[in-house]
């Protein structure tokens, strides 16, 4: 299918409330041109499901440079486990030498971390999704307050290229942190090992550090920042909503 024959109403009223993997095998029967992202837990789940459903789904993430040494083996272990062609995507080296030689390593301490994870995530991203008619991610409502209008399926109007349609799935819309992690047990998918060191959400090591008991999953990424400013533009859409 292509997004120019898509009826997104009907087919969110169709998937409202769905377990996540008919919304998964909808999006992977709904459409031939589409990836799955990668990158946390979630993600993996997701991946877990559709090889089941779609053995040769593309499965993409983002190398910022500036991961943690145990989050580019376990990109690895996801490689080998699944026998996926996990494609890496990687920033424009000029773009982070400019950036890096204006104002250092660690600018985003001081101006925020818009910038740096404009260069590292969200260009390479959109690099991605350009070529591509939809795409799969591992978002949940409850990781904070930027996504709580998240819906199982929506126009990415944040993202698209001009003129583009690209519809994004969300399967996990719906589910809590322990639904998450009863899957990983029961079904015994890897996960990042830096989760047991208690980071709950992981993201570049400088942006990253683990949380305290009782603290939101989501309190360790950019914490010297507000709570609403918690993306990094990836889903930059999350509030706009879907005209």
């Amino acid at each position: 299918m292509s997004p120019a024959a898509f009826d997104l109403e009907t087919l969110k009223a169709e998937l409202s409330g769905k377990n996540p993997r008919l919304i998964l095998k909808t999006a992977l029967e709904s459409f031939d041109n589409i990836a799955l992202s990668f990158s946390g837990a979630e993600d993996v789940i997701l991946i877990d499901m559709a090889v089941k459903i779609r053995p040769d789904i593309r499965v993409f993430c983002l190398d910022t440079g500036r991961l943690h040494s145990e989050t580019y083996r376990f990109i690895e272990t996801i490689r080998n486990h699944y026998g996926v062609a996990l494609e890496v995507l990687m920033p424009d080296p000029a773009g982070i030498e400019s950036l890096v030689r204006q104002k250092g390593l660690f600018s985003f301490f001081e101006d925020g971390h818009t910038e740096c994870c404009g260069l590292r995530k969200v260009v390479p991203l959109k690099r991605m999704l350009s070529g591509l008619d939809a795409w799969v991610t591992g978002q949940r409502r409850d990781q904070s307050l930027t996504r709580i209008e998240l819906e199982e399926v929506e126009w990415d109007r944040a993202l698209a290229a001009p003129g583009q349609q690209l519809v994004k799935f969300n399967p996990l819309t719906h589910w809590s942190s322990k639904q998450v992690w009863d899957y990983i047990e029961a079904h015994e998918v890897p996960y990042n090992p830096l989760h047991r060191q208690g980071f709950t959400s992981i993201g570049c090591e400088p942006c990253t550090r683990p949380i305290l008991p009782n603290q939101h999953e989501r309190e360790g990424r950019w914490w010297w920042e507000d709570d609403a400013k918690k993306e990094c533009g990836l889903h930059a859409g999350n509030r706009q909503g879907n005209p």
